[in-house]
């Protein structure tokens, strides 16, 4: 298993959660929601959470319906990934973009905050973290199992 911190992202419309593990990539923690409808504005946070947590990489959870179809959710995120990864790409220190399969991440992320008896109204934020806490383990779990780096590569043409 590759050594370093990682960043996991949940785009959604609203909101982005984010999380990150530690530098031996043990355990994901949740780390802030982003607000998501001012997406430049978005993506400039997480930049500076890049330069803060200084990850290996960012992993993106890519939305698919349980057949594995894309729609409009995964288009958005694509999008979102792609010009993140442009950005990161420049960077002094570049950090790679990956994207990895998201399917039912909200969904076990809201009934672990249910069964925590968090709110769910009240809770919708933290939600978000969770379902990047989620990704994030997925994402880990993934590496340990086949000792590669999990998912796809954002590629990037600079």
């Amino acid at each position: 298993m590759r050594r370093g911190r990682r960043l996991a992202i949940d785009v959604g419309e609203a909101r982005i959660g984010v999380a990150s593990c530690d530098p031996d990539g043990v355990l994901a923690t949740p780390v802030e929601t982003v607000p998501g409808r001012d997406v430049p504005a978005a993506r400039r946070r997480i930049l500076t959470l890049v330069a803060e947590y200084e990850p290996v990489e960012v992993v993106v959870g890519l939305p698919r319906s349980l057949s594995g179809a894309e729609g409009p959710a995964a288009r958005r995120t694509r999008e979102f990934a792609r010009a993140l990864a442009v950005e990161l790409a420049v960077a002094p220190d570049p950090v790679p973009v990956r994207m990895v399969d998201e399917r039912m991440t909200t969904v076990t992320a809201a009934e672990r905050m249910r069964a925590a008896g968090v709110n769910s109204r009240r809770g919708r934020s933290r939600i978000d973290q969770a379902a990047a806490v989620e990704i994030l383990q997925h994402a880990l779990e993934i590496e340990r199992s086949t000792g590669g780096p999990p998912g796809q590569c954002v590629e990037v043409v600079v």
